[in-house]
């Protein structure tokens, strides 16, 4: 349905923002409205990501939607709180706002309408998009919207982003809304003016004002601001200072107004059927699951299952890719002529394809168990239970969330750091995060503790290849403790945090959202790691085929592995690699896999496809290779040290260029690369000489 609107007014609608607590379906609603006419950039002068996207409201009108980063209030703390908080004041050049959108969690109601009412006093045109309604009526909640949309004074639309219930309508009251066709509420929420009056007069000197919120807000924010002069800024604080402004004060006291005026709207619009009955469950949950020492050994039980799972369910999957790939490369060369392109199609496409292929039952898996535990509730858990840990290394439990994020990829996890107010705490974050075992890390510990750890059982049940991969993880983890404790007393700053988190109810988690991840993340392995390593398993077959010395005309003719350009180069470092059990071939790898560690798979699989000319698999052609004295590359000695090496070592690109981004130094990503690379080699070399 489409409508008649002021197109002189229309014209001067440009930008809509999204604001809301995280989680809230902010990010659902933006992907709603925009599909694919999206784009990401960074704000001006900081590392937040600036996502925006074009909406089709009609036939005549194309608008650009903003989703600004969630925040809990308008009193900014970290670096996402602040763009923010700097759109909303119109500090921000690059970004005026002509309608804000305020998603509000119906399941988290009283919260939620804490950050809107903020909103609401500082007097832009604005919607409230009400998400999460299946939840709340889940939790027995029962929402009179159209009370709510009376009682605020302002249109409420119901919106479920994933099947887009409410687009359209909220589409309607953008228009709407712009061209100020509604009874714009103009009452504040509270009286601002009565919290703290000088403060307010005092700024309303320098500046003119839209209402005596902003005036409040700005009371509290203006050092940061760039929208007065250093001058004002100045004298602003000889007049603060003059009337003794407490900001902590003035926040605490307006926070307690703002719920106060909550209450009596949720009495008249909201009905809970026993709501304390979900909670009370939860409670009770938590009272094993958060105990300090039952809720720990439950963490490692968890941990411990998520990792043998790994091993168990993609065990019969992977044989199987391994075993297909094996017979059709026996088939293919008994059927191609021999000749250059068959042995490039071989031995260089089909064996990179082989190398990304054989992890996508492992890549799905992982992805499908930490997607259980966030639907779950129980990632919030976790934050919480290693808070005192994360403490006694310098840091805090919101810490967590980024190593945790880790596991499945070093770059969002340290953006995701963005969100510590502690500057201390979040560079420290920044600086450990890529010690946690990643994703791309999973397919080079799959194929070395499947060659070096036998296929046990232990009491009949656990599996000791499982509790290795486990063990991985956990030094991982423990060494990120051990190295923010060491930077802690390294990096000097006296600043103390807060640790603070609201734990969601447990729920049982979407499994259509389970599958849709781990399709999801299969394709971004496939796609975005897949084309690494198979782009360099074609050059790595190049080079592993050819070398110097050749006569031109016979260019196409092959040489030995040993002496082709590939070999050389292992040749080359072979010297300082050798002590740690490495031969020539691990060298080779190491190099190629500093673009991506898990390159180093599919490099394994075209040194050997080329130096190989049998159907055997690349795990049984791992298991026979030997040095020039015959004995075994592949002991467990060399295994475990080959294991800590790629455990410890900074081998991702990506990483070292977000750590830039994210620092706005080149000194703290050189820092990683050298350390995190001492380290991968001291350890390798100790295991090495004590298991050898």
């Amino acid at each position: 349905m489409y409508y008649i609107c002021n197109h002189s007014i229309l014209n001067r609608l440009k930008n809509i923002a999204l604001v809301g607590n995280p989680n809230s379906g902010k990010s659902s609603l933006f992907n709603s409205l925009t599909g694919l006419k999206q784009k990401v950039g960074n704000f001006p002068g900081v590392t937040v990501d600036k996502k925006t996207g074009k909406s089709i409201l009609s036939s005549d009108l194309t608008i650009n939607v903003i989703d600004l980063p969630g925040t809990y209030s308008l009193y900014p703390k970290s670096d996402d709180e602040v763009v923010t908080f700097d759109v909303l004041f119109d500090d921000d050049e690059s970004v005026k706002i002509d309608v804000v959108i305020v998603v509000v969690d119906a399941s988290n109601l009283k919260r939620n309408l804490l950050f809107c009412s903020q909103i609401m006093d500082l007097k832009k045109p604005m919607i409230v998009a009400l998400t999460m309604l299946d939840i709340a009526r889940q939790k027995g909640i029962s929402i009179d919207v159209n009370g709510l949309s009376r009682e605020l004074g302002l249109p409420v639309v119901e919106i479920n982003p994933r099947n887009n219930k409410g687009t359209q309508e909220l589409k309607k009251q953008i228009v709407l809304t712009a061209s100020q066709k509604h009874d714009f509420h103009t009452a504040d929420f509270i009286d601002n003016y009565s919290i703290a009056k000088e403060a307010i007069d005092a700024v309303k000197k320098y500046k003119t004002f839209t209402s005596d919120s902003s005036a409040l807000h700005f009371a509290s924010a203006y050092h940061n601001l760039s929208i007065i002069s250093e001058e004002v800024k100045q004298n602003l604080t000889k007049d603060l200072a003059d009337i003794k402004f407490n900001k902590t004060k003035i926040q605490a006291e307006e926070t307690l107004m703002r719920y106060a005026r909550i209450k009596k709207i949720m009495q008249t619009c909201v009905v809970e059927n026993d709501p304390l009955k979900k909670e009370l469950f939860s409670r009770k949950i938590d009272q094993f699951l958060l105990h300090p020492l039952y809720g720990q050994v439950f963490l490692l039980v968890i941990l411990f299952l998520l990792f043998q799972s790994i091993f168990w369910l993609a065990d019969f999957p992977m044989q199987w890719i391994d075993y297909g790939f094996s017979q059709l490369t026996s088939f293919l060369k008994s059927s191609l002529p021999d000749n250059f392109f068959t042995d490039l199609f071989i031995n260089g496409i089909l064996a990179g394809i082989n190398g990304i292929v054989i992890f996508i039952p492992q890549i799905m898996i992982l992805f499908g168990l930490i997607t259980i535990l966030e639907d779950t509730g129980y990632m919030s858990r976790i934050s919480f239970l290693t808070d005192r840990l994360m403490r006694s290394v310098g840091l805090n439990g919101k810490s967590v969330m980024p190593m945790i994020s880790a596991m499945a990829c070093a770059v969002p996890a340290i953006m995701a750091a963005r969100t510590i107010e502690n500057k201390k705490e979040k560079l420290i974050t920044i600086l450990i995060t890529p010690l946690m075992s990643c994703s791309a890390r999973l397919p080079v510990y799959t194929v070395l503790v499947s060659l070096v750890i036998p296929n046990h059982r232990i009491l009949g049940i656990f599996n000791l290849q499982g509790l290795v991969m486990m063990g991985l993880y956990l030094l991982g983890f423990f060494m990120a403790l051990l190295m923010a404790y060491v930077l802690n007393f390294f990096i000097s700053q006296k600043e103390r945090s807060i640790f603070l988190m609201e734990l969601p109810v447990y729920r049982m988690p979407q499994w259509k959202n389970i599958v849709f991840t781990m399709i999801q993340k299969a394709r971004v392995f496939v796609f975005d790691a897949g084309k690494i390593i198979f782009i360099i398993s074609i050059i790595l077959w190049a080079l592993s085929s050819y070398g110097p010395g050749q006569n031109n005309d016979k260019w196409i003719e092959k040489t030995s592995l040993e002496n082709s350009y590939a070999g050389m180069s292992g040749k080359a470092i072979e010297p300082a690699i050798k002590p740690l059990g490495f031969d020539w071939k691990i060298g080779i790898a190491l190099i190629t896999s500093f673009a991506a560690r898990e390159v180093f798979v599919g490099t394994m699989a075209t040194l050997y496809s080329v130096d190989e000319e049998d159907s055997k698999t690349l795990r049984q052609k791992m298991e026979t290779a030997v040095f020039t004295d015959g004995s075994k590359v592949y002991t467990l000695a060399t295994g475990t040290s080959l294991l800590l090496f790629y455990a410890f070592a900074m081998q991702c690109m990506s990483t070292l260029a977000i750590v830039k981004r994210e620092t706005g130094s080149w000194k703290y990503p050189i820092l990683q690369f050298i350390v995190m690379g001492l380290l991968a080699y001291l350890s390798s070399l100790l295991a090495y000489q004590v298991l050898s």
